[in-house]
């Protein structure tokens, strides 16, 4: 099922490539140590990179910061390899447009439970990296030069690569980067794909979303889906005291230390 576009090879072999090291290889070299380093880049990459600007910052815009501190997050963000800002904020921005609707959603569980969390990326409207398109999609990342630089597909992740073999040869680059970018990888995956086939509703939304707590637990809060379509503007994800949310922790740390304002919040108070 899911829509009839070729097969995007590179992507292809880049996930198999990951896959077989994370899965395969990187098992033969585990340490403590290099378990702690992969397990520090998934959270500080995931969570600051992915949760807190990616997805919060940049496509729902639920606070303001300073543009230093934007472009330091987005570049945390690069490592995790999953596309340049202006794709994956245009992506996500079209999944709450046209939520659930079927050649429309770009990974709705509707055209499958496997198209939503992988083959939805195998393939891929090729319009999607189209400039012109992006533009219409996000004319607010479009617009500035950082954003339309081609090179954040690699580097960040290549100077960590590189670092990591400096430091502690090839078993370091397999944990401390083909392991986070896989386990990130799935994390955000599954909320395309669990959290809109399992869990609870609080809110009785246009669409399948649901709030499940493993999937917030390996997204640091964005698995509470369900809140989240309910008030899409609102950073804090997690609303009841038992829903945990370390992407709005971290947020409202951000504010705490003056480097962040204007947090949004509920739709109930705005």
């Amino acid at each position: 099922m899911g829509h009839q576009f070729p097969v995007k090879w590179p992507i292809a072999f880049t996930l198999v490539v990951f896959h077989v090291a994370a899965i395969v290889v990187a098992p033969f070299f585990a340490t403590w140590n290099l378990v702690m380093l992969a397990f520090a880049v998934w959270t500080i990459v995931g969570s600051l990179g992915i949760g807190v600007c990616y997805h919060r910052l940049l496509t729902h815009q639920g606070f303001k910061t300073y543009k230093w501190l934007e472009y330091m997050l987005a570049t945390l963000a690069a490592i995790a390899l999953q596309g340049l800002a202006t794709t994956w904020v245009a992506i996500h921005r079209i999944h709450h447009l046209h939520t659930e609707k079927p050649g429309l959603d770009p990974h709705t569980p509707r055209e499958g439970k496997w198209w939503s969390h992988i083959d939805w990326m195998i393939h891929q409207d090729p319009q999607i990296q189209d400039r012109e398109y992006l533009k219409k999609k996000v004319p607010d990342l479009a617009r500035q030069a950082f954003y339309r630089q081609k090179y954040l597909l690699w580097l960040p992740t290549t100077v960590l690569g590189i670092i990591c073999l400096l430091v502690g040869g090839i078993p370091a680059v397999l944990w401390g980067v083909t392991v986070p970018v896989f386990v990130g990888w799935h994390s955000t995956w599954f909320v395309n794909s669990a959290t809109h086939l399992w869990g609870s509703r609080r809110f009785n939304t246009r669409d399948d979303s649901r709030n499940l707590w493993w999937v917030a637990l390996i997204t640091f809060g964005e698995g509470w889906h369900n809140n989240h379509h309910h008030d899409p503007m609102n950073p804090r994800h997690g609303i009841m005291w038992y829903e945990v949310d370390l992407n709005f922790y971290i947020i409202k740390c951000l504010q705490f230390m003056g480097l962040i304002w204007e947090v949004k919040s509920p739709k109930t108070a705005r």
